[in-house]
């Protein structure tokens, strides 16, 4: 495709790029889901509301004739996408960072989805309440990222401690509501103990929930990563009376958080991992 209709280096660029891989999104996972990834892979770390369901319910499918047209019509029609990002309403503080722990211990997102908005429809009262007081401890959780970040240089975590327990409060508590497990018990002793570790902020399970893995904030030292490693080495994830595959095993993968979203790489500069 020309560079002119199509490149990453232009915000037009990445909106078609975002507006494509979420309707790919959508059709891999049965139209549920936020959708919140995409943005983020696209964009970076951002404040995401998920365009209405409208955008692409009347997409034709991918095996009927006039696929391609109506798939185009739908990714370029700007108009159409109410989806909201805004990058300045969050950010990383110098000093701290996010690292990513895997759990050998699969969970089926779109499932459990489906059964969360399932729930919330037959539970519209108490389910807008959890979802409303999330929606604030989320926004208070940005606010105090972005306050950190404009003060510089801080050791003074406490109010970021306490609003991740908080959202994780209330995510348990939507887990017992909806018999759902978005953080599991085998989860909540994994952030129980990690959080234990001197140079941890807190942490959660990220996306949908689950058993796949936990997102932790930590502070930007050799030391804390290095003690995290340690403690996982031996870690052993118990998941009683739960269908999962895996192991069990915890590892510390070797991402950190993003800022900058989709960039253009080098083919030579990961030329020692081509065999």
């Amino acid at each position: 495709m020309p560079s002119n209709d199509f490149s990453i280096h232009t915000d037009n660029g990445k909106r078609r790029l975002h507006n494509l891989a979420q309707a790919a999104h959508c059709a891999a996972q049965g139209k549920v889901g936020s959708g919140f990834d995409v943005a983020s892979a696209v964009s970076g770390s951002c404040v995401y509301r998920r365009f209405s369901p409208s955008v692409i319910e009347n997409l034709a499918d991918a095996s009927s004739k006039g696929f391609a047209e109506s798939l185009r019509k739908v990714v370029e029609d700007e108009g159409v996408w109410d989806v909201e990002i805004t990058k300045s309403k969050v950010s990383i503080p110098k000093g701290l960072r996010l690292v990513m722990c895997d759990v050998d211990c699969g969970s089926k997102t779109p499932g459990m989805v489906k059964q969360v908005l399932q729930w919330r429809k037959q539970n519209p009262q108490i389910a807008t309440s959890i979802w409303d007081e999330l929606q604030a401890t989320n926004s208070r959780l940005a606010a105090e990222l972005v306050s950190l970040s404009k003060a510089g240089s801080s050791n003074d975590y406490d109010k970021l401690r306490d609003i991740i327990q908080e959202n994780r409060k209330l995510v348990r508590q939507m887990s017992r509501e909806s018999n759902v497990p978005i953080e599991p018990e085998a989860q909540t002793k994994l952030l129980d103990a990690c959080s234990q570790i001197k140079g941890v902020i807190g942490g959660v399970t990220p996306g949908a929930g689950g058993y796949d893995a936990v997102v932790l904030l930590i502070e930007d030292k050799a030391e804390v990563v290095e003690s995290l490693r340690d403690m996982l080495k031996d870690y052993k994830f118990k998941v009683k009376d739960v269908e999962t595959v895996g192991s069990g095993r915890v590892g510390l993968l070797r991402v950190r958080e993003e800022m900058e979203g989709v960039k253009e790489e080098r083919i030579e500069d990961y030329s020692e991992w081509i065999g």
